[in-house]
């Protein structure tokens, strides 16, 4: 029997037109225990649209790595390389991230102090917060009435060494209930998007390179990115801009000598589109906050541009439209919700604040690819350029 697909309830503000195939809610299988050509149709529903919504799933950490290793079988260790985020001290990761000692391709994040947990005695999360990232925060009066933020669009990769996970599954053990926040953008534009508490935001990447115009099409399609050694060690001193999308160039990343040992060979240098393995599409995949190295690294026709600032202007020019309000799906968590997204396809941000007592529980697995994505072909080139 075919799976049933529906659509995902969207938000009022959300532009329905541009939702048309991104997003399904899976009804009538068990992720948990699927069969060769269950799991099948689960791919090929997720590279048609990035996101699937699973409700009322009962599932074991062994279960959730073994559904996230079905989309790259020869993929073995968690995204950031098994244990080396907790042991990178410097990294902005490492505060929000516990291993599953059993399963460690699995990790533990949320907010609030969990015990007797998968093995784990005692763990204290915290939710990320804007207001140790950002170069600027809502002022604690407007937090208190429930503003907030973005914290940090991303891709989730290393972005060195190893390669971008092809799908991350999140698993709702325990989602806290209060009051919707408003996250405001406080860019200038007056933009805000009425948020459930501790959404997590997605945003589409397909449509991302689709809003461009064609100028800015030909460049994303001749160009590449390349990432710094340790890029959240590297950037961690840095600020994040106000729309969590991208970072402040002031000056403040960490020079290279005081990095911990890398090698330039290891440096990941991408293409700034990467074409989806079933439709063909392009999706703009940029990581904003980590999207340059320290000598710019944006190639145009062989070009290089080594100004930091001028190349993250120029990114967040081409990626700022697609985080307008009316083209963001903030998922309203419910407790045993299991979302898979295209995480070469998607970008996507925690969002809000949590009180210390407000106890929030998830599992998520995503784990470094066997390969690299594959950017345009010649052919997309030719249609694009």
């Amino acid at each position: 029997m075919a799976i049933e697909l529906v659509p995902l309830p969207l938000p009022a503000t959300a532009d329905a037109s541009k939702f048309a195939d991104f997003g399904r809610e899976v009804k009538g299988i068990n992720p948990g225990v699927l069969g060769p050509e269950e799991f099948k149709e689960i791919r090929e529903a997720l590279y048609k649209h990035d996101a699937l919504l699973f409700r009322d799933v009962t599932l074991t950490p062994e279960q959730q790595y073994s559904l996230t290793k079905a989309f790259d079988p020869d993929s073995e260790s968690y995204g950031h390389g098994n244990n080396k985020t907790e042991g990178t001290k410097k990294s902005i990761l490492h505060p929000d991230l516990k291993t599953i000692p059993r399963v460690p391709q699995v990790q533990l994040i949320g907010n609030g102090t969990v015990y007797n947990h998968e093995g784990l005695a005692e763990a204290k999360l915290k939710h990320p917060s804007h207001t140790t990232f950002h170069k600027t925060r809502v002022s604690p009066e407007d937090e208190a009435k429930g503003v907030t933020r973005f914290y940090r669009w991303h891709i989730d990769a290393a972005l060195y060494d190893l390669s971008p996970p092809r799908v991350t599954t999140l698993y709702g053990i325990t989602v806290p209930k209060g009051p919707s926040q408003v996250c405001r953008y406080e860019d200038g534009t007056g933009d805000e998007l009425p948020v459930p508490l501790g959404t997590t935001a997605f945003v589409s990447g397909r449509t991302m390179f689709d809003l461009l115009p064609p100028e800015l099409k030909s460049l994303a399609v001749r160009s590449r990115v390349k990432y710094s050694p340790h890029p959240y060690v590297w950037m961690a001193p840095a600020h994040a801009l106000s729309t969590g999308l991208g970072i402040e160039s002031e000056g403040l990343e960490l020079p290279l000598n005081e990095l911990p040992p890398w090698e330039e060979s290891k440096c990941k240098v991408f293409p700034i589109v990467w074409k989806n393995p079933v439709t063909g599409e392009l999706h703009f995949q940029v990581h904003p906050c980590e999207g340059a190295k320290r000598d710019g690294a944006l190639y145009p026709d062989g070009a290089h541009l080594n100004d930091l600032k001028e190349v993250r202007d120029i990114l967040y020019k081409m990626q700022r439209p697609a985080i307008a309000p009316q083209l963001v799906y903030p998922h309203d968590w419910r407790e045993k919700d299991l979302v898979l997204f295209h995480n070469r396809g998607v970008l996507h941000t925690v969002v809000g604040a949590f009180t210390p007592d407000q106890v929030r529980v998830f599992h998520q697995c995503n784990l470094a690819a066997s390969d690299d994505p594959a950017g345009p072909s010649a052919d997309d080139v030719k249609k694009w350029a």
